[in-house]
């Protein structure tokens, strides 16, 4: 049960949630910096761009941590720095191999316990932090990540590839908390084996190679229906998605809403969209790794994403008049398209 929430509050809720509006800048900057490059596979609108080189696909991605989690725990800011984007390479199908970063500090407090949640995530997921710059004296403390993937070029997950008639899919990992120090944060990775997690992160590329899903994205900080929406936005489609087949641990257990949950940050879950024929075996490999996958709804060629609860529907995005990234079609580059 969604517990008594309306369409149209779970549709504004999302579409004014500031983990989705600061999307917004993103088309500008497309603009302003894109450039044609004929080794460049796939670029903006996804989540690693997708070099090719000597036959294979090196994937290249970065993240920066949102300031508000650095000032609430900076441990588990460095923690999501490394996982996030190690997020991003498995959510295109790839295999994480070395990341970057860039840390800029005011206070050796903070870079002790940056540093520390790094360290952790690095060892626990087993990709290796192997350089970056330091800015010592800086009058701000943040941490930015890059990450070096790899993938055959014929197994890449795309966001941009979704088709109309085929079913959306959510998987997370349910088994976890809210986070006791970023409320919009569900943690389901800092308590797991490094097996775990690994395993995890490895379905998405096993995934990938028997080509089971037609798109995906990690679920990020717009939340599940955020993400959904900038996959959706561009490909070039829209979906309508049930609200009552959202994954979701037990709410009132964990003391929470589900406007809130629509909202978080899981610390391990994807949105994909795949063939009907699929969805049954996508549920099989997700569950053995852990992690709770659903069939929520069905990829249109409406260019709306609208939720459905106990027949009633509302608009979420249009994604014409309005969308999340502020993409033009020609800005997004993917030859898989």
């Amino acid at each position: 049960m969604v517990h008594n929430c309306s369409t149209e509050t779970i549709a504004k809720t999302v579409r004014e949630y500031e983990g989705v509006k600061r999307k917004h800048a993103i088309g500008e900057m497309v603009k302003a910096l894109k450039i044609d490059a004929p080794h460049v596979v796939a670029a903006f609108g996804e989540d690693a761009a997708v070099i090719e080189h000597n036959g294979e696909a090196l994937l290249i991605a970065a993240d920066g941590i949102w300031s508000k989690l650095m000032d609430a725990d900076p441990y588990w800011a460095g923690y999501c720095s490394v996982l996030v984007n190690i997020h991003d390479i498995a959510a295109m199908g790839g295999h994480p191999l070395a990341m970057v970063d860039v840390f800029s500090i005011s206070k050796t407090t903070v870079q002790e316990q940056v540093v520390k949640g790094m360290h952790d995530a690095s060892a626990q997921f087993g990709v290796p932090i192997v350089g970056g710059h330091l800015h010592p004296d800086a009058p701000y403390s943040v941490i930015d990540v890059s990450i070096l993937g790899s993938a055959r070029l014929d197994s890449i997950i795309y966001s941009s590839t979704a088709r109309t008639g085929d079913s959306v899919v959510a998987a997370i990992d349910l088994n976890g908390r809210v986070h006791p120090s970023c409320i919009l944060n569900w943690d389901s990775v800092t308590m797991k084996s490094a097996a775990v997690v690994r395993a995890q992160i490895g379905v998405m590329e096993h995934i990938g190679k028997r080509h089971l899903v037609t798109a995906g994205k990690d679920i990020s900080n717009p939340g599940i229906i955020g993400t959904l929406g900038m996959l959706l936005e561009v490909s070039g489609k829209g979906a309508d998605i049930d609200l009552d087949r959202i994954p979701k641990p037990d709410l009132a257990k964990n003391n929470m809403s589900f406007e809130l949950w629509v909202r978080m940050y899981p610390g391990m879950g994807f949105v994909l969209t795949a063939r009907k024929a699929d969805v049954e075996e996508l549920v099989r490999l997700f569950a053995e790794v852990g992690m709770t996958a659903r069939e929520i709804g069905t990829v249109t060629d409406t260019r709306e994403l609208r939720i459905h609860y106990e027949g009633k529907d509302t608009q979420v995005f249009d994604f014409v008049e309005n969308g999340i990234m502020h993409l033009a079609e020609e800005d997004i580059s993917c030859q898989g398209r």
